[in-house]
């Protein structure tokens, strides 16, 4: 089937992270630089990102710190300015190639109101797991996504820089999936056997993905 809709996770997908982590390394009392390191160590174990924390904090409540952050008057936020270059261009071919275009990440219920903001009329939907009560990689969080998006599973591409939240529950809820260079997870997983072999695309750049649609819709037609 071709592919009628896109769909975007948010971190390191659509928005670099790398300001908020650093914020999140401050409010530990951490080297920038100690705290980028050990999310690396943390990422290349194959472990949840969120046990870079407990190294420096053992214990640590990301909710509960959320919420004193933001008492303390240091909310989660993120604006136009942490969007990667590629994301406007992107979004305005494929709106102007007649796609349907949907966001859907692991955020917050915060974090989807500054989605709203940034991205009203641009995109057809946007969701998150706290809206739905479903996170990635369970398969129930892409089951929301089909549920939403008007086009069958096997025309949504789902578009994530991780091989084990994005591409590998996409493809099995039957979406095909592209795998987007940039990130930690990303640049660790790359060269990886299911990096190379599970994805329908792999890009360098969003803006790649209006031409590879229309060269796959071209080939399955």
């Amino acid at each position: 089937m071709t592919i009628r809709a896109v769909v975007f996770d948010v971190g390191e997908c659509l928005v670099d992270e790398t300001r908020e982590y650093g914020t999140w390394a401050d409010w530990l009392g951490v080297p920038r630089h100690t705290f980028a390191a050990m999310f690396g160590a943390v990422v290349a174990q194959g472990r949840d990102y969120r046990e870079t924390f407990q190294e420096f904090q053992p214990g640590f409540d990301l909710t509960a710190q959320r919420a004193a952050r933001a008492e303390a008057g240091q909310p989660e936020w993120f604006g136009e300015d942490d969007l990667y270059p590629d994301v406007r261009p992107a979004l305005a071919a494929l709106r102007a190639s007649g796609l349907w275009l949907g966001i859907a990440g692991n955020q917050t219920v915060r974090a989807g109101g500054l989605l709203r903001e940034l991205f009203t009329g641009d995109v057809d939907l946007i969701g998150t797991s706290d809206d739905w009560g479903a996170s990635k990689p369970d398969l129930a969080f892409f089951e929301r996504v089909a549920a939403v998006v008007p086009y069958s599973n096997d025309e949504i591409l789902y578009v994530g820089d991780r091989v084990d939240n994005d591409l590998r529950p996409g493809a099995a809820a039957g979406m095909h999936t592209a795998l987007i260079r940039r990130g930690p997870w990303a640049t660790i997983q790359w060269n990886t056997p299911e990096a190379l072999k599970l994805p329908t695309f792999r890009v360098e750049s969003l803006e790649e993905l209006p031409a590879r649609i229309v060269e796959f819709n071209s080939r399955v037609r």
